[in-house]
């Protein structure tokens, strides 16, 4: 063993490397070489403290192994505010496109029943870094909103109900109808109240549901109600009728995040709302943004095939 030798390994000088053992043994408190003889050996517990030395090597080098596919992609985590229902956006198609571009990148989804009042201030202090907010009734100043989809409200009822084949249906004509509400501070209930309210009409709801479009459809096929929602939820159940009610009004749905200094929305065509190297927050936004504004506006509802009343099946 020589100590000449290995300083010209590591490219130092001999009097360096001697004097880094050295330290190395006294902070040990032991003799990794035994200098005693013409010839240096290393000592029984030198070789095992090299044992070791190497065990930690090579585990440094799998760590620095193990980051590899992460150098020069995008990761992290958001934290994103789903809705019950998206409105026109297909969110799973959005968020399976996102992950294609970025899949270092995991994505939270937190639901909230009232969506907008508590994913808006879950926006504010940080906890939520996008979220989905249907007909929010502020528009923080320090919070983006942007406009993704808004589509009109429809009477949905049972086959059998004196409306269910009309084409439209007056407003004041539900005056005395039970109506399905959802809780007062949900953002679907607030449209229907406003609606109501500026038609001079105080709506009859005998009966406040979940927000759960599954069981508001349900409580209508017993007859404890008719209900008024968004026209891309009438997909969902063939059995009951929607109904467009004049005059139209619609639901809106935002994509709200925190403010950007200089930032202007783009239009849904630009190739990017961010700079070239986005963080996680602002590469979701763009996308949801790009993707769900390109899937359209609004949705207007259309006669099922063979249907000459214009009822729109709940389908």
């Amino acid at each position: 063993m020589n100590f000449s030798r290995a300083a010209q390994r590591v490219h130092v000088v001999q009097s360096a490397l001697s004097t880094s053992v050295g330290k190395l043994e006294k902070e040990l408190g032991v003799e990794l070489f035994d200098r005693s003889r013409q010839q240096i050996k290393i000592t029984p517990a030198g070789a095992l403290f090299v044992e070791h030395a190497r065990r930690v090597i090579h585990a440094a080098r799998l760590a620095k192994d193990s980051i590899s596919d992460y150098r020069g992609q995008l990761s992290g985590i958001v934290e994103f505010g789903s809705l019950i229902s998206s409105s026109t956006l297909d969110l799973p198609k959005i968020l399976g496109e996102f992950h294609r571009d970025y899949p270092l990148v995991q994505i939270r989804l937190r639901n909230c029943p009232p969506g907008r009042a508590a994913h808006l201030s879950a926006i504010a202090d940080g906890s939520l870094d996008l979220a989905l907010v249907s007909a929010p009734d502020r528009f923080p100043a320090n919070i983006e909103m942007r406009l993704l989809a808004e589509e009109p409200m429809l009477f949905v009822c049972r086959a059998d109900h004196d409306l269910a084949q009309r084409d439209k249906v007056e407003i004041a004509e539900l005056a005395e109808e039970n109506l399905l509400g959802f809780p007062s501070d949900v953002g679907l209930r607030r449209v229907v109240d406003n609606a109501f309210s500026a038609a001079g009409i105080t709506p009859r709801t005998p009966y406040e549901v979940p927000v759960d479009f599954h069981v508001a459809a349900a409580m209508a096929r017993h007859g404890l109600g008719s209900i008024l929602v968004p026209a891309s939820e009438t997909g969902r159940f063939p059995d009951l009728n929607a109904v467009p009610v004049v005059p139209p009004w619609t639901t809106q749905s935002f994509l709200p995040g925190p403010r950007m200094n200089g930032w202007d929305p783009p239009a849904p065509s630009s190739p990017s709302c961010y700079s070239p190297k986005p963080d996680t927050t602002s590469a979701l936004s763009e996308t949801v943004w790009r993707l769900g504004a390109a899937q359209g506006p609004s949705m207007m509802p259309r006669p099922a095939s063979g249907d000459t009343n214009g009822s729109v099946p709940f389908r």
